[in-house]
């Protein structure tokens, strides 16, 4: 389970937890404009724009979780396991793996309006990378400053759904997890007003009535309206080390704490990572489940006109 979301101060931040029963032995990888890179079915791009994310590299290929290239255009890919669906082979579109499409978008485009257009000619396949990474079942948010989209692979084609709210978690597909905020539209930051009834004399006992009924346990549908009305409700002052704080506390209303979900195999769900992109800057700053401090790698410490992939330990 996991959560990504946008937000916008002076700068533009984009962002993610990791939320699963283990880490991947993830690491932060600066993919450099000179980097080939070669796809399975598609020709090898070996100029594009430079990417940092967090991923995992392995026969020399960066498998991103999460990405942002030196046009401010980033993209994470979520579980969607038991609805995603990849197809075979199709001769009349780019045909990506799952673990290509963010490289495939991110060394190309400038933009979501680029993305969507290179979306137009794609097939998701079901390629398996090796048999230590079999094909993750995956949907995707893809952001730049302007706007943001959600990807999703299912039985019934590909689709791009607008995504107003700058948010992705999980299971269920995009459209409920929109049409399920009309429950919770009488939320608010501000004291409730008494519309129970004008016989009775009612008035709040408590600071935050407002948001009574905010949903409060670690569901992908309930951390999708948590996240999109803590983050559309934030308010944090346009300096660097503001944003980057309350883009963090974002995260931090839906984060998984060891132990409160269990899994069948008896293991927990936790935050294995949180990672805030200032899209603008290239400076990707991140946590980890026992290291809370907020390391930073710049994407401009590097040459980015080298050609080989500058891989960063996480603290």
């Amino acid at each position: 389970m996991c959560t990504a979301i946008t937000y916008s101060a002076s700068d533009h931040y984009f962002g993610r937890n990791l939320d699963y029963e283990h880490s991947f032995g993830e690491k932060i990888v600066i993919t450099p404009r000179n980097f080939p890179l070669p796809f399975r079915h598609m020709k090898t791009i070996n100029t594009h724009f430079a990417l940092i994310g967090m991923a995992v590299v392995s026969e020399n290929f960066p498998l991103y979780f999460d990405a942002t290239n030196e046009k401010g255009l980033s993209m994470a890919g979520l579980l969607f396991s038991e609805t995603a669906f990849y197809r075979p082979l199709n001769k009349e579109c780019d045909n990506i793996p799952s673990f290509e499409f963010i490289p495939w978008v991110l060394s190309q485009c400038e933009n979501v309006a680029d993305a969507k257009k290179l979306i137009e000619k794609i097939n998701i396949t079901d390629d398996i990378f090796s048999s230590e990474f079999p094909p993750s079942p995956l949907h995707w948010i893809i952001a730049d400053r302007k706007e943001s989209i959600t990807v999703e692979a299912i039985r019934e084609g590909i689709f791009v759904h607008d995504n107003p709210v700058g948010v992705l978690t999980n299971n269920p597909p995009f459209p409920f997890q929109m049409f399920n905020l009309n429950n919770y539209m009488s939320l608010s930051n501000n004291p409730p007003e008494n519309t129970f009834s004008e016989k009775i004399n009612l008035s709040p006992y408590s600071r935050g009535m407002g948001a009574m009924g905010l949903p409060g346990d670690v569901s992908s549908a309930s951390r999708f309206v948590r996240a999109s009305f803590t983050k559309l409700n934030s308010v944090s002052e346009k300096d660097e080390k503001s944003c980057v704080n309350q883009f963090f506390h974002i995260l931090g209303s839906v984060r998984q704490i060891r132990g409160l979900t269990r899994l069948e195999n008896g293991l927990y769900e936790i935050t294995q990572y949180s990672s805030c992109v200032n899209t603008d800057k290239g400076l990707y700053y991140y946590t980890t489940y026992d290291n809370l401090s907020i390391n930073c790698v710049n994407l401009y410490s590097t040459d980015l006109d080298e050609s080989t992939l500058t891989v960063c330990t996480l603290e």
